[in-house]
């Protein structure tokens, strides 16, 4: 499905990034790895790169090549780190790398964004993640967390929020859409990667265990990968602004819930 496409890959040295790489080599694309670690393993082309600032953005967009079919935009980080840095790296710095890759990108290519079930709140909080969608560039974090009352530990579900809301946004933005870039995301529920332990601290092991027990088990990055790259593929050509909850069924469960379904 993937043979002769360039795809490049974000957080590639470990986890779903890790995965995505691999499967995508194995289906015959040519893989270009970033990362701000180096990994154990290249797996095609790796390039160091950090996207938590635009200086490192900047880098990474002058140093890949044009004719990208697709970027798969999985670097994130658990929001351990406190929110100024998590919704750097998880919105801000994945926002200003597909938006500079936007002329590098072929026409018809594709973007992927891996949000989170840790997102599924967005609808209640539509209006302030859209308005920090569309900022520009990388704002001032203390001014931004004051702005928008962000407290320090919901850093991480606040950043996938604003994600997803920005996926249907971009779909539409004329940078992309006048070139056909489809723009979706890809939703996992509790992954076991090596941040797992991490998102045990930010969510709490309560929240995480009951959303492991209502699938039956955590996910694994080779669950994720497959579709990731499914929505690089051509066979994905008609979606556009979507979000894929690919976690065993937890979207499903929580709306039951929350809607006395």
């Amino acid at each position: 499905m993937l043979f002769g496409k360039t795809i490049v890959v974000t957080g590639v040295a470990s986890g779903i990034g890790q995965r995505t790489a691999e499967l995508a080599a194995q289906m015959g694309a040519d893989v270009i790895g970033i990362d701000v670690v180096k990994p154990a393993h290249h797996i095609g082309t790796f390039l160091q790169g950090d996207i938590s600032n635009q200086s490192g953005v900047d880098q990474i967009i002058n140093a890949l090549p044009n004719g990208i079919d697709a970027l798969c935009n999985v670097a994130g980080v658990s929001g351990t780190a406190g929110a100024a840095v998590t919704l750097a790296i998880n919105f801000f710095g994945l926002k200003a790398l597909s938006e500079g890759l936007a002329t590098k990108i072929r026409t018809g290519g594709s973007i992927i964004n891996v949000a989170s079930m840790a997102g599924f709140g967005w609808r209640q909080n539509a209006q302030r993640a859209a308005a920090i969608a569309k900022l520009n560039g990388f704002p001032d974090s203390t001014q931004l967390l004051k702005d928008f009352s962000i407290p320090n530990e919901l850093g991480y579900p606040i950043s996938k929020e604003i994600l997803l809301v920005w996926t249907m946004l971009a779909a539409h933005q004329p940078m992309f859409k006048s070139r056909n870039i489809r723009v979706n995301a890809v939703s996992p529920g509790p992954v076991e990667t090596p941040i797992l332990t991490q998102f045990r601290q930010v969510l709490g092991d309560k929240r995480v265990n009951s959303d492991v027990e209502r699938v039956g088990r955590a996910g694994t990055a080779a669950d994720i990968a497959p579709v990731i790259l499914f929505l690089c593929s051509d066979a994905a050509r008609w979606i556009n602004g979507n979000n894929i909850a690919t976690d065993g069924g937890l979207e499903a469960s929580v709306t039951i819930e929350e809607l006395n379904l």
